[in-house]
C-alpha cells in the first residue's frame, strides 16, 4: 500500500514545481527581449537568454550558492557548500530553486544591453553576476540556512522573494552596462531627441509577458519554501499587482495623451510583479493592488526619464526591475500587514535599497569598463548595422527578410 507523503516530500515536490516555473521565466525573457529588438538581432538575444541559465547555473553551483547560503558567521558572505555534491535531499532542491533566481538576476541585463553587445563579453558579465555580485548581496538578506545570518536580515529587512535581491541587483548591473556601452546607432538625434527603434515582433512581447507572469507564481509562492495555507494569498497578491501594473501603465500613458503601447503596457504589468515581489507575503490584496498600480506609473515615467537622459535601455529593464524594485521594497515596509507605515521599518528598507545600489552599481560598472578595455564590450559599427545574428553567430532568425547579408561563405563573420 502506498504510504502517505511526508511534509518533506510535499515541500520538495512543491519547490521542484516552483523551480520549473521560475526556469520557464527564461523563455519569457527571451521572447520579450527578442520581440522588442530588431529582426537582425533575434538569434543573438535568444542565445544570451539561453546561455544565461547554462553558464550562470554552473557558476552559481560552483561558487554562488556557497557565498549566498553557506554558513554566514560574519553577516557578509557564506563560507561553505560550494559545488554542492554530498548534501541531503532538501539541499539539492533548495539549490535548484535558488539557481533559477540567479539566472533571472543575470538575464535582466540582457535586454537592456541588446543589439550592440559582444556575445563573449556579455557571457563573462553574466558569470560574474551569477557567481559573485548577486550572491554576495543575497547573503546579506537571505542567508542563514546553514548557520549565521546576513547583516540586513538581522536588522529586519523585508524582501520576501527579491524585489531588491534579484530585480534591483539585475537592474543596476544593466544600468552599468548600458552606460558603458552607450546608445545604439541612430537612437538619439544630435539635438538629443529620442528616435523610436521599434521591435520586430510584438506578438513575442505579449507572449513573453504572459509567460513571465505565469512563472512569477512560482517565483513568489515558491519562496515560501513549503506547502502551507499562505500560498493562496501570495499568489493572489502577485496576480493583483500585475493586473494593476498594466492598468497603471495605461493610465500613465493616457494622462500624457501618448499612445497606449503594447510594449509599455506589458512592462507595466512586469513592474507590478517586480513591485509586489518583496511584500507579497506580508501585504493585503488591496495594498498589493495599490503597490502594482503605482509601479505601473513608475515604469512609464522611468522609461521617459531614461530617454530624456539619452540612456538607451532597449526593453525598459532599468525602470521595470530597478525603479519598480525600489518602490516595491519600500512598499513592503510601508504596507506591512498589522503594522502599517512603521517609520523604523521603512528606514531599514531604505538602508537595504541603498546598500544594494552601493554594492552592485560600482562593481558592475568596473566590470563592464574592464571588459570594454580588454576584450571589447561593444560590437563594431559595421557589425551593429548588419545585425548580431550574422556577425556573432553566422545564422539568422529571418534569413528571407535580410538577403543582403545572407550566407556568403567568402564573407563569414569573424569568430569571437
Amino acid at each position: 500500500m502506498a504510504h502517505a507523503a511526508s511534509d518533506e516530500e510535499l515541500n520538495i515536490t512543491w519547490l521542484v514545481l516552483a523551480s520549473v516555473l521560475v526556469f520557464f521565466m527564461q523563455a519569457g525573457f527571451a521572447l520579450l527581449e527578442s520581440g522588442m529588438s530588431r529582426a537582425k538581432n533575434a538569434v543573438n538575444v535568444m542565445m544570451k537568454n539561453y546561455m544565461d541559465g547554462c553558464v550562470g547555473g554552473i557558476t552559481y553551483w560552483l561558487v554562488g550558492f556557497g557565498l549566498m547560503f553557506g554558513s554566514n558567521l560574519t553577516g557578509w558572505y557564506g563560507m561553505n557548500h560550494f559545488a554542492l555534491h554530498d548534501g541531503e535531499p532538501w539541499d539539492y532542491t533548495f539549490l535548484l530553486f535558488q539557481m533559477m533566481f540567479a539566472a533571472t538576476a543575470a538575464t535582466i541585463a540582457s535586454g537592456a544591453m541588446a543589439e550592440r553587445t559582444r556575445y563573449s563579453a556579455y557571457l563573462i558579465g553574466a558569470i560574474v553576476i551569477s557567481g559573485f555580485i548577486y550572491p554576495i548581496f543575497g547573503s546579506w538578506v537571505w542567508s542563514g540556512l546553514y548557520g549565521g545570518e546576513g547583516w540586513l536580515a538581522r536588522l529586519g529587512f523585508i524582501d520576501f522573494a527579491g524585489s531588491t535581491v534579484v530585480h534591483s541587483v539585475g537592474a543596476w548591473c544593466a544600468l552599468a552596462g548600458i552606460l558603458v556601452l552607450g546608445p545604439r546607432m541612430g537612437r538619439f538625434a544630435e539635438d538629443g531627441r529620442a528616435r523610436t527603434i521599434p521591435g520586430h515582433n510584438l506578438s513575442l512581447v505579449a507572449l513573453g509577458g504572459f509567460i513571465l507572469w505565469l512563472g512569477w507564481f512560482g517565483f513568489n509562492a515558491g519562496s515560501r519554501l513549503e506547502m502551507n495555507v499562505s500560498l493562496g494569498l501570495i499568489a493572489l497578491n502577485t496576480h493583483m499587482a500585475a493586473s494593476a501594473g498594466a492598468l497603471g501603465a495605461y493610465l500613465a500613458q493616457r494622462s500624457s495623451s501618448s499612445p497606449v503601447l503594447l510594449t509599455t503596457t506589458v512592462n507595466g504589468s512586469l513592474g507590478g510583479l517586480v513591485g509586489i515581489t518583496a511584500g507579497c507575503a506580508t501585504m493585503s490584496p488591496l495594498l498589493a493592488l495599490l503597490t502594482g498600480l503605482i509601479a505601473g506609473f513608475i515604469v512609464v515615467l522611468g522609461m521617459r526619464l531614461l530617454e530624456r537622459m539619452m540612456i538607451d535601455d532597449v526593453v525598459g529593464a532599468v525602470p521595470v526591475h530597478g525603479f519598480a524594485g525600489v518602490w516595491g521594497t519600500l512598499a513592503a515596509g510601508l504596507f506591512y500587514s498589522g503594522d502599517l507605515f512603521n517609520l523604523d521599518r521603512v528606514g531599514i528598507q531604505l538602508l537595504g535599497i541603498a546598500a544594494a545600489f552601493i554594492w552592485v552599481f560600482p562593481l558592475a560598472l568596473l566590470m563592464y569598463l574592464v571588459l570594454a578595455k580588454t576584450i571589447g564590450l561593444r560590437t563594431s559599427s559595421l557589425d551593429e548595422q548588419r545585425g548580431l545574428d550574422f556577425s556573432e553567430h553566422a545564422e539568422m532568425g529571418y534569413p528571407e527578410f535580410n538577403l543582403a547579408v545572407t550566407f556568403d561563405h567568402k564573407n563569414l563573420p569573424r569568430k569571437v
